[in-house]
């Protein structure tokens, strides 16, 4: 339980990260991601990364410039263009579903256009999550240049695509 947590990264660095212990007891279908950040990068970085085995972006929240996230689901990705660069809070949820491939997107609880993205695919249940660090091996392979420098907060994570 993320509620109320804040996780404050305060340099660039390729060893600073967050673990979150969570047991996924089957593949996933559909999942939702939330989280909200605040810093006034504007290199690339990685918010949320889930890694399993057989593919190190099994799900990834990246924002490679300022106006700019890439989500991806098993190795390939989608962009969604936003306002651009502010210093403040972003609020952002990323919803995908499986049967279908939709994906929904949301910037500070405002919904942007749907998009298509690895309709049938299965996200694997053997993984490791990581935030403010892009796994480029199963649990690191960390890139300083990646790397979040900020607070990242309202971390949620569901088995359920949300509308």
């Amino acid at each position: 339980d993320l509620l109320h947590k804040v996780f404050v990264f305060p340099q660039e660095t390729k060893v600073s990260h967050v673990l979150v212990r969570a047991k996924l007891e089957q593949p996933l279908q559909n999942f939702t991601v939330c989280l909200q950040s605040y810093t006034d990068l504007t290199r690339p970085y990685s918010l949320f990364s889930y890694a399993t085995k057989a593919q190190d972006n099994e799900i990834l929240l990246f924002k490679p410039k300022p106006g700019e996230y890439r989500f991806y689901v098993g190795g390939k990705f989608i962009t969604f263009s936003v306002p651009g660069s502010t210093v403040e809070s972003e609020h952002v949820c990323a919803s995908w579903e499986s049967a279908t491939g939709i994906v929904r997107f949301w910037f500070n609880e405002k919904p942007w256009p749907r998009k298509g993205l690895q309709r049938g695919y299965t996200v694997g249940a053997e993984g490791v999550i990581v935030l403010g660090q892009e796994q480029d091996a199963f649990g690191g392979g960390f890139d300083a240049q990646q790397s979040f420098v900020g607070e990242i907060s309202s971390v949620y994570m569901w088995d359920t695509g949300i509308s």
